[in-house]
């Protein structure tokens, strides 16, 4: 099973004790895991919560430990931190590089906030070890005659701004660390909370309303740096989510005045190129985002399978095999 980690947030975190009290109560053996996508190869930090389950004559299958370096971006409650999937503090793990944005999408074609096409080429070869798995899985598993085929790109066209939005996304640098307060008649105070400044004359839209909307200064209190805010190539998502909201997350693209597309989000995601995905544009995000992350499901996969060939010692935790996350071959 898999949820939030608010699951371990509200009430103090009773409706994931109760998960797992009704796991043992209905004779399960049971354990918790906390899990960062970014731990096992992906951009983004994603903090998710997993319970195994087993029967008594069968074996519980164990978590794997993480393959990769990470930018943490949030922590669990305190009092869940011992669940974390993680290797102990004096035990140095060989861990790989952590994936940054530019690892995962920097040879995607450009597009614009208008783009409409659901398929397209692509415009230059792989550049990262990221990129070649993700391209290339394809043919690994189905045979080396698919590469006579065109490679096509799917699903590389964003939710598309509205005029007032897009006017004020183009106003955004674009630069590492930019957001709405570079937009005109801004003040920061030494708390960092931001307001209008009184001694200038706000900018109006074609629309006639204010180039900086009034929600920037209500959202957490004018103190979050996130409206409007850029990704750079060198971070790393917190969360791919359902709907990408320029109002309150930071999913503008480095260097384009758009959104981050639907394919952006699956590749911070892990999801295949080959994988194409269906319905509006707004239900494609919200299946990309309410997915879990693909190399988190490999690994829980493979521990899975490991259990279930009783391949396993009696330890909470595995080590994956070298190479793990651009293996298609276990």
């Amino acid at each position: 099973m898999e949820n939030v980690t608010d699951i371990l947030r509200f009430d103090k975190g009773s409706l994931g004790r109760y998960a797992l009290s009704r796991l043992v109560h209905m004779n399960y053996q049971a354990r918790v895991g906390i899990m960062a996508a970014g731990c096992y190869g992906l951009p983004q930090f994603r903090l998710r919560v997993f319970f195994w389950g087993a029967l008594p004559s069968e074996e519980l299958p164990e978590f794997p430990l993480p393959n990769h370096d990470v930018v943490v971006r949030y922590w669990p409650p305190p009092e869940f931190e011992r669940n974390v999937v993680a290797y102990d503090e004096g035990q140095p793990p060989e861990l790989e590089d952590a994936v940054l944005l530019t690892d995962a999408i920097s040879d995607l074609p450009p597009v614009t906030n208008c783009e409409s096409s659901d398929e397209m080429p692509y415009s230059k070869p792989p550049e990262t070890e990221f990129q070649k798995y993700i391209r290339s899985r394809n043919y690994e598993m189905i045979g080396p005659d698919t590469r006579k085929q065109e490679a096509v790109l799917y699903d590389h066209r964003p939710h598309q701004l509205f005029e007032d939005d897009y006017i004020r996304v183009c106003q955004i640098p674009r630069r590492k660390g930019a957001n709405f307060r570079d937009l005109p008649g801004i003040v920061v105070g030494d708390d960092n909370v931001a307001w209008r400044d009184p001694d200038t004359k706000p900018v109006l839209l074609p629309s006639g309303r204010p180039m900086v909307p009034e929600y920037v200064f209500t959202f957490e209190h004018g103190k979050s740096e996130r409206p409007f805010g850029r990704l750079w190539w060198d971070e790393t998502m917190a969360t791919v989510v359902t709907y990408p909201n320029c109002h309150s997350q930071v999913v503008l693209h480095p260097e384009q005045d758009r959104v981050f597309t639907v394919r952006e989000c699956a590749r911070l995601q892990g999801f295949p190129d080959d994988y194409r995905l269906c319905g509006t544009v707004k239900k494609r995000y919200r299946q990309v985002g309410n997915a879990v992350a693909i190399p988190v499901a490999k690994a829980l996969g493979y521990a899975l399978g490991m259990a279930s060939q009783k391949l396993i010692g009696k330890e909470p935790l595995m080590t994956l095999p070298p190479k793990f996350a651009y293996s298609n071959r276990l």
